[in-house]
């Protein structure tokens, strides 16, 4: 039986489902934290410079990560790439001295302009995905896979709900850009979907007056307008249940589709976004999909017809399950 080694972030638990979804193809598999651990201190310290966490890095690398794979052959190694990934080129060439035979996949969760410091990785990936078209066409040396949706929010698709409890909802991290959009967005809706679920999620009081004196889009904001207090996945599956319709904003730079966008297909629910790529795929529908420019029609289809249904080929595409399957069957361009 193959054997794959998973180094993937915590973040909201999609490693879990990822293992799940792993073993129903019939791998085995172990998994690693991509970083030494979950606290948003060291995440904060690691975005701003992945060298001032490289002590605890190397210490978490040396004690947790050659413990659970030593004397372990692997077939393949993936690595999920975001903004906690902290392991250095020579941590990963040290994995790949132990596996020589490994087929090493890396799928990056962010774009390249966010994530300058994985580049230092790349010269030891064997395929390298993302999730970023414009990366894709930019660099031939990405293959182009978009983000997917779980089974969790393909059961929310399955359930008809004749009233919803929120015309409109969004949870997120209050970066400045989605902030000053998701807001915007939300003004703009006031009159014609009223019942709103918006928050805002600051890690820290700190953060809050960091941003406040940094960003423009934060001159106008106060500190209770936004919550310290992280939703659990549950709480966010269950806000996403009870919503006609998901508002979205990436963050700056970010061109590729967010995971809130696919969650959305997969749960089919309605979503409005910034984000205009979003036409170039093949699942943009206008009646299920409002690119937000600044203005809202109130009579475009979006508003007055129900959720189109979208073809099960297409529909399934998007599942985590054939997000796998595209990465470790070795699918290419």
């Amino acid at each position: 039986m193959n054997r794959i080694l998973l180094i993937a972030p915590v973040f909201f638990d999609y490693y879990k489902e990822m293992i799940k979804e792993i073993k129903n193809m019939g791998y085995e598999v172990d998994y690693i934290c991509d970083a030494p651990n979950n606290s948003n201190f060291l995440k904060a310290v690691a975005r701003v410079n992945k060298n001032l966490i490289k002590g605890v890095t190397y210490k978490y690398f040396k004690n947790n990560v050659l413990h659970t794979i030593n004397g372990k052959k692997y077939d393949q190694i993936v690595i999920i790439a975001g903004m906690t990934f902290s392991f250095t080129p020579e941590m990963i060439k040290k994995i790949k001295k132990m596996n020589p035979t490994a087929r090493f996949v890396m799928y990056q969760w962010d774009s390249e302009q966010n994530l300058p410091y994985s580049t230092s990785i790349h010269p030891y990936i064997d395929f390298l995905y993302s999730f970023d078209l414009n990366d894709c066409k930019k660099m031939s040396k990405y293959i182009f896979l978009p983000l997917f949706y779980t089974r969790i929010y393909e059961e929310i698709g399955k359930r008809c709900i004749d009233k919803y409890e929120y015309d409109c909802s969004y949870i997120g991290t209050a970066h400045p850009q989605k902030f000053k959009y998701i807001n915007k967005i939300s003004e703009e809706l006031k009159n014609i979907m009223p019942r709103q679920f918006i928050y805002h999620y600051m890690p820290s009081k700190l953060k809050f007056f960091y941003h406040k004196l940094l960003n423009q889009e934060f001159k106008e904001a106060k500190i209770k307008d936004f919550q310290t207090e992280k939703m659990s996945f549950k709480e966010i599956v269950e806000i996403f249940l009870k919503s006609k319709c998901i508002l979205d904003a990436p963050q700056a730079g970010q061109t590729g589709l967010t995971m809130r966008t696919i969650e959305c297909l997969g749960a089919k629910r309605k979503i409005i976004t910034t984000n205009a790529d979003i036409k170039k795929y093949d699942f943009y529908n206008e009646t299920n999909i409002l690119v937000f420019d600044g203005k809202i029609d109130e009579n475009s289809k979006f508003f007055t017809e129900p959720f189109a249904e979208i073809s099960k080929e297409i529909y399934e595409k998007y599942s985590l399950r054939e997000w796998l399957n595209f990465m470790l069957k070795g699918e290419n361009k």
